[in-house]
């Protein structure tokens, strides 16, 4: 397994072994759902990634399962080497900078656009950027000692520079229009920062969602 590869399948771990951690026992379905409401702005999986990967952990000691039940539905717990793992990696593992990021790649190919062709992507851009943050900002407020909210905070703080980058972007193509100018490729607008385009596992900021 190639070391991204590697680096994948141990973040999803993480991730499951830290929802059952915090949430308690719970089945492959529940931990699905768990994704889409909570942590799915910092990692993405669906059933077909979870549900063998817990099979994996079982067989390695990190989760039991406790109850099963109709139609072979498992209710799976952390055991307490699984929760060792978690605190060890998240006081030990430096995560990694490497990101793959069609938003950042969008943006640093955008010279090779006509100049409308090119505001027009970053409007698509804009709009996927303050659809996401809406999605964030209305989520109910996490109490002080909730499960999440340093997550979500950090989520809001990254959805919101997406968007200034955006409009600074759209700003600086329309002006080098009105300049007379025939292409971006003259003004090289930036970049979105690091972590504001999809990571390793799927679209969206680094930051976790939170509850």
């Amino acid at each position: 397994m190639s070391s991204l590869g590697y680096a994948v399948r141990m973040s999803l771990k993480i991730a499951l072994l830290g929802l059952l951690d915090a949430k308690g026992p719970a089945s492959g379905y529940d931990l699905a759902k768990a994704f889409e409401s909570s942590i799915s702005n910092a990692w993405q999986a669906g059933h077909t990634q979870i549900y063998p990967e817990l099979v994996k952990m079982a067989a390695d000691g990190l989760v039991a399962v406790e109850s099963e039940g109709a139609r072979n539905r498992k209710i799976y717990a952390i055991t307490p080497e699984g929760a060792r793992l978690v605190r060890s990696w998240l006081i030990e593992h430096q995560p990694t900078a490497a990101m793959r990021s069609e938003v950042a790649l969008q943006a640093f190919l955008l010279p090779l656009l006509d100049r409308e062709d090119a505001i027009e992507v970053v409007l698509r851009l804009r709009r996927q950027f303050s659809e996401r943050l809406a999605g964030l900002e209305c989520r109910p407020v996490v109490k002080a000692s909730g499960f999440g909210r340093y997550a979500l905070r950090l989520g809001i703080a990254q959805g919101r520079a997406a968007l200034d980058w955006a409009d600074d972007t759209l700003a600086e193509l329309r002006e080098a229009g009105r300049d007379g100018e025939g292409s971006p490729a003259e003004t090289g607008p930036r970049p979105p920062e690091a972590g504001l385009g999809a990571s390793e596992a799927g679209p969206g900021t680094s930051a976790a969602e939170g509850e």
